[in-house]
């Protein structure tokens, strides 16, 4: 596949889900190198097991029903294991979903594509069911409430690409 091909077919509003496309091809490719080439040093090891558990929780960020216990679970790794390699991560299990989930609602948010998507729908389809615990969540970590982001990014389109609003921790 080549993206270059017919790069010229590709709008705007495309960008986020090739980026997205994109990062996730790239995690895959590092963590089946870093497994291909582990010499039995440990920090490779476990930085493998790091990306890989990173590539399933994307892969399962739809699902409010995530927890660290199920993430454990598919690794065959303990729970505490897991904290621990999220703790030396500087971030916890919990944490890193979430930055995860609302960095994905951001980016529906502001993609003019899904401008008639209510909010609580990309709410729920990035796993906050419950509208309230988004905006709330949200608001905590962009400090703007979600329906105040998506008119400032209907009236700014470009700031999406330019903004780096970073959830905090």
């Amino acid at each position: 596949m080549q993206l270059t091909d017919d790069s010229q077919s590709y709008r705007s509003s495309d960008g986020p889900r090739l980026e997205a496309a994109l990062l996730e091809l790239l995690t895959a490719l590092f963590a089946h190198h870093l497994d291909a080439n582990d010499s039995g040093a440990p920090n490779s090891a476990r930085h493998a097991l790091v990306l890989r558990i990173q590539a399933f929780i994307r892969q399962h960020l739809r699902d409010p029903q995530l927890t660290p216990s199920a993430i454990a679970a598919a690794h065959h790794i303990s729970v505490s294991y897991l904290h621990r390699i999220f703790q030396g991560e500087g971030t916890t299990v919990s944490s890193w979903i979430r930055e995860q989930r609302l960095a994905n609602a951001r980016r529906d948010l502001a993609d003019p594509t899904l401008r008639d998507t209510p909010i609580h729908v990309i709410a729920s389809r990035w796993g906050f069911p419950r509208a309230a615990d988004f905006s709330r969540v949200f608001r905590n970590a962009y400090g703007i409430p979600p329906r105040d982001y998506r008119d400032h990014a209907r009236l700014n389109p470009a700031l999406p690409a330019s903004h780096s609003v970073t959830p905090a921790k």
